[in-house]
């Protein structure tokens, strides 16, 4: 199932550089590297097994922009399900970006009506910490109302921490056909193996695209964490020709078992009992493999829940 996703915004929005890092294993400082995008660079990247994200990464100098709204507005801009739109927080020339936001937003309803629109407000390192909540505020009210009559949901995003993986795990997961199936099935293993806290991540991408929680959690940002911190170890394992597969961290309050699931995610398990033996965990995760991953698949998706057992 392939799904068109258009990553847009103007030249050195900074686009390339959170597509590489999200997709394709970039670490933030090694983005410096990348070059502008000339037209539009095309990737697909399964996601999933079975959802294919057909990524088109387009170049935001000026005649490009004008190109995709004039030139070439049904090849852009038809069978969307995304429009990804990345504004510079500091950019000097904000009443141009949002012309060309604008024009891209009317193509888009004339080809896409029901496309998604996503606004991500990005390089938000660059503000000083006090200001970044009035501005994005600010910048987020303000895209609401050029959006309309559509609908725009607004991210802060900065590739220097957790942000960017908030942003991209919420525009994923709403792609993903049988999302409310998986949460279903996350919280009843959660349930019955009596744990704090289960996510699940998408393998390549270590992008949350479900989770469930029994406790209140003081830290909101904690998923991303978990996703940036994970990745990096995991980019160092591969440079040392090692391959991550599970890891356990405990201390005197809870313990947590990050483990291989089905053959596109990983599961973490949080538990508050940390005197709990670990394979007893790990025996749960094992169990559960075989049925999560055949609600992978929709074309299997009505398989009972008592057919699995937990122990």
């Amino acid at each position: 199932m392939k799904k068109k996703v258009l990553l847009m915004g103007k030249s050195g929005s900074g686009k390339t550089s959170m597509r590489s890092i999200i997709f394709a294993n970039y670490i933030a400082r090694d983005t410096t590297r990348l070059g502008a995008t000339i037209d539009v660079e095309h990737s697909h990247v399964r996601f999933l097994g079975n959802l294919v994200l057909n990524l088109w990464d387009c170049g935001g100098q000026e005649s490009f922009m004008q190109q995709y709204c004039t030139q070439q507005p049904d090849n852009i801009f038809r069978n969307v399900e995304v429009l990804i739109y990345v504004f510079d927080v500091e950019s000097q020339e904000m009443e141009r970006d949002v012309h060309y936001y604008q024009s891209c937003l009317e193509a888009l309803l004339q080809n896409s009506p029901e496309a998604k629109i996503f606004c991500l407000v990005h390089k938000m390192d660059l503000l000083a910490e006090d200001q970044r909540d009035r501005v994005f505020k600010e910048r987020e009210g303000d895209l609401i109302r050029l959006s309309m009559p559509g609908n725009v949901t607004c991210f802060r995003t900065s590739i220097w921490d957790e942000t960017l993986y908030k942003a991209w795990s919420s525009i994923v997961t709403m792609l993903i056909p049988n999302v409310a199936a998986l949460e279903n099935s996350l919280t009843h293993f959660a349930n019955v193996i009596e744990a704090d806290e289960v996510l699940l991540f998408e393998k390549a991408t270590f992008l949350v695209i479900s989770h469930c929680q029994s406790k209140k959690n003081r830290d909101s940002h904690r998923f991303e964490k978990v996703s940036n911190i994970i990745k990096q170890f995991k980019l160092s394992c591969s440079k040392l020709g090692a391959k991550f597969q599970s890891m356990e961290v405990r201390n005197n309050a809870f313990a947590a078992f990050i483990d291989t699931f089905t053959s596109n995610t990983y599961v973490m398990v949080v538990m508050s009992d940390p005197t709990l033996p670990s394979e007893s965990t790990l025996v749960n995760i094992r169990n559960a493999r075989k049925y999560f991953e055949e609600l992978e698949n929709p074309n299997n998706i009505a398989m009972n829940h008592h057919n699995h057992k937990y122990h």
